[in-house]
């Protein structure tokens, strides 16, 4: 897949769901969920909290769910190397607050994706 085809995903989740009548912003959130926090993402290079809280949160379970799902060009990666990946990201990438409140899920509350 070239770079220039997956980074139309977001605009194209937006142009679907954006002709749907949903109470809160959904289709924004989908366009903006490959923005990174330090404005290096696309579609539009928004940053930090100019980025929508739900698009931020949306990055970060993608991001896990990416990282610890199988694809055909690679193993998935355990759940710890996933949120290390994360860790090694905030601030740049992932907004630091919702990164760590990930963090708490997985090691204060325990959640799993076992």
């Amino acid at each position: 897949m070239s770079l220039n085809i997956y980074q139309t995903h977001p605009r194209i989740g937006y142009d679907i769901l954006n002709k749907v009548d949903f109470p809160w912003s959904i289709a924004e959130t989908v366009l903006q969920h490959r923005e990174c926090f330090d404005g290096s993402g696309f579609p539009g290079g928004v940053k930090g909290g100019d980025i929508l809280l739900e698009a931020r949160i949306m990055a970060v379970a993608d991001a896990v769910a990416f990282m610890t799902s199988h694809r055909t060009y690679r193993p998935a990666m355990g759940t710890e190397k996933a949120l290390e990946e994360l860790t090694d990201h905030k601030g740049t990438r992932y907004d630091p607050e919702v990164v760590d409140a990930c963090l708490r899920l997985f090691h204060e509350k325990g959640y799993s994706l076992e």
